[in-house]
């Protein structure tokens, strides 16, 4: 079941033309993440203390369809794969039923020091696709 995180598209959002600038919907994919990882009980903070950090290694986008100012949006956020030290996510922004922005996102776990390193075992196992 994917996660759900709502959106309202701000003046900030857009550009001149009143439409959301391509760079903001990865502001709302960050934060959609972000929330779902807090969600799952995990605490990055703490986590960057114990030597993991996540680091986004890639993402694949499709722009579908304009958001504009005032609207409403959801962000969906649900696993697409995993492995010992990655995980793939599908995240979506939807306006209703109409999906706008789909992206495949690569994360990554990584030392504070740049080397790669195991997720823990705690998020691999709420992972498990």
């Amino acid at each position: 079941m994917p996660q759900t995180f709502p959106v309202t598209v701000y003046y900030e959002d857009t550009d001149m033309g009143g439409i959301v600038y391509h760079a903001n919907y990865l502001k709302f994919i960050e934060r959609a993440r972000s929330t779902w990882v807090a969600e799952l009980g995990v605490d990055q903070l703490k986590l960057k203390v114990e030597g993991v950090i996540f680091v986004v290694r890639r993402i694949e986008s499709d722009f579908l369809a304009p958001a504009i100012l005032g609207d409403q949006l959801t962000v969906t956020t649900e696993t697409e794969s995993q492995s010992n030290a990655r995980w793939v996510l599908r995240q979506c922004v939807l306006k209703g039923s109409e999906k706008l922005f789909e992206a495949l996102v690569t994360v990554v776990a990584m030392t504070p020091q740049g080397r790669p390193t195991r997720l823990p075992a705690e998020l691999r196992a709420q992972l498990d696709v």
